[in-house]
């Protein structure tokens, strides 16, 4: 994949690539969200927070992906990438089936591409004000429609990206010098979880005064049995 970091570029090919799920900081905040995904069907999980494996390849950075059926949704995450032993952040979508969650989490992360912004800050940057960080995103309903505030909070809101670092096993891979991946847990929907004909997100830093942003939409494809 190809990457922008400080307006040069960066190639990277990902060896590995992590979902954390239920990494809400408040415990109001993670039951909400296990509320309201209860409310589709989704089991709550066994612990918190958890890590999926997921295939690096489902990382996409178009701004278009194919869906198979219309129970599908996305949801605005900080990304972590570590390469040659330095960390960056950046933005990405857990896009997820929604269907095949109310079956199994694990195998829902894997049913669907997750796009991915094209840019990249350095950790290191931005390590000292994490919290501060705003994380939004925005749904159209149908195709013609206007954009719709679908989440609104900060990385303040999600477990310290540290410790999610360390719980996942990528702060060792980043010591090998492994080039792997992490999407770090989202925010409640505002009006609930719900598929949409486009999604977009950004990740805008308040202290630096710069943002990541990218919008993708989404193709549904017919369920043939």
């Amino acid at each position: 994949m190809e990457f922008t970091l400080n307006g040069a570029p960066l190639s990277v090919r990902i060896a590995d690539l992590t979902v954390a799920g239920w990494t809400g900081r408040d415990p109001e905040a993670i039951r909400h969200h296990i509320d309201e995904l209860a409310e589709i069907g989704v089991a709550p999980p066994s612990t918190v927070p958890l890590y999926y494996r997921t295939a690096a390849d489902l990382l996409t950075q178009e701004h278009g992906i194919q869906v198979v059926g219309g129970g599908t949704s996305g949801e605005v995450e900080p990304f972590l990438l570590a390469k040659d032993g330095v960390l960056h952040l950046g933005l990405a979508s857990d896009h997820t089936d929604r269907d095949l969650e109310a079956h199994s989490v694990a195998l829902s992360k894997q049913a669907c591409a997750k796009p991915v912004a094209g840019e990249l800050w350095l950790f290191d940057e931005v390590a000292g004000h994490l919290d501060a960080l705003e994380l939004r995103s925005w749904i159209k309903e149908d195709a013609a429609g206007d954009w719709i505030p679908y989440q609104d909070g900060k990385v303040g809101s999600i477990r310290p990206l540290a410790d999610l670092i360390e719980g996942s096993g990528m702060e060792a891979a980043r010591e090998r010098g492994d080039c792997v991946a992490m999407l770090c847990g989202t925010l409640g929907a505002i009006g609930g979880v719900r598929p949409a004909a486009a999604f977009r997100m950004e990740l805008r830093d308040p202290v630096l005064g710069r943002s990541i942003g990218h919008s993708y939409e989404i193709t549904v494809l017919p369920i043939v049995a």
